[in-house]
């Protein structure tokens, strides 16, 4: 394919099928950069252009076209990111001559902390998870839903896995007697995650509402810890972001404050402010850069100056 020969769609689909080959990228991440290069292509053909022949001052007037629509810093920069890898890859595989994006440069944006419930709005949500699946003379069907939400939490919290390696544990996980999970995340890595006693338990109480369920619910023969007869075969996050908000009202938090993610900063914020070391809480999360996992001492540090300020009597008034 010679230079500036090509089709938008044809180099978003080779882009992309570069980041899954040879970076390892999941489904929400391609997805996510088709969303956002999808959007960028449409914008080029209104002015006449396109990928091949885009110039700088286009790509320009695309981020001031975001701003423009209202889009937040963070999306931008999120925009930015996936337009310098294209343009980047474009000019590698010589599809183009030039990088139009090399020079741009982005919005500056503070980093937000991120939410985070405290221990006893987590005990909360636990306590009120175990509850419901503890609820005697529940109909199999409804214990199976109670005992897979509480297994679903009681991991979350034990883990602090992000959600999408929540649901797609396989059913193997469960069926070994023991105090670690493998978890394959992003980019196909995998690293060990330990297993506490109360995560155990929530998951054999699960394990036995399953078997428990009638055979068109039960699903014995599925490959997956958290089957569904969805087309993934497991239960999705957004389905388990719904239930969990759910049972969020039902414990008298605001809904639009949990989330599994929450859960997840919880994890780690919670394991900080009791001592834990970063490097550590770094390889639990999986994540691949320690400046990603430094945002929970932020959360831990500001939480301490609440402390004194509300606290120290020479702060008051």
């Amino acid at each position: 394919m010679a230079a500036r020969k090509f089709s938008d769609a044809t180099a978003i689909e080779l882009f992309l099928d570069m980041l899954a080959a040879e970076q390892g990228a999941g489904a929400n991440t391609l997805a996510a950069y088709r969303a956002d290069l999808a959007d960028l292509s449409a914008f080029l053909a209104a002015r006449g252009s396109r990928l091949a022949a885009a110039q700088t001052d286009d790509l320009r007037a695309y981020l001031s076209d975001l701003e423009a629509r209202g889009f937040k810093a963070s999306t931008a920069a999120r925009h930015l990111s996936a337009i310098r890898h294209l343009f980047r890859f474009l000019l590698t595989e010589r599809k183009r001559g030039d990088d139009p994006a090399a020079i741009l440069t982005g919005p500056r944006r503070a980093r937000a902390l991120p939410k985070v419930l405290s221990i006893a709005d987590v005990d909360r949500l636990l306590g009120a998870a175990r509850a419901a699946a503890e609820t005697p003379d529940q109909p199999p069907p409804a214990r199976l839903r109670a005992a897979r939400l509480w297994c679903l939490l009681e991991v979350l919290y034990a883990t602090g896995l992000r959600v999408t390696e929540l649901v797609t544990l396989p059913l193997s996980a469960a069926q070994r007697d023991a105090r670690v999970l493998t978890v394959r995340g992003k980019g196909d890595k995998e690293r060990l995650v330990p297993l506490n006693d109360t995560a155990r338990t929530a998951m054999a109480a699960y394990l036995a509402a399953r078997e428990a369920a009638p055979a068109r619910q039960r699903m014995s023969q599925a490959k997956w810890l958290f089957p569904s007869f969805g087309e993934s075969g497991h239960l999705t996050r957004q389905h388990f972001a719904r239930e969990l908000k759910d049972l969020a009202v039902a414990s008298g938090l605001p809904a639009r404050l949990v989330s599994p993610h929450v859960l997840r900063h919880a994890f780690a914020s919670h394991l900080l402010h009791n001592g834990a070391d970063l490097r550590i809480v770094q390889t639990l999360l999986g994540h691949a850069d320690i400046s990603t996992t430094q945002i929970y001492t932020h959360v831990v540090e500001e939480r301490l100056k609440s402390l004194v300020r509300d606290l120290h009597p020479l702060a008051r008034d």
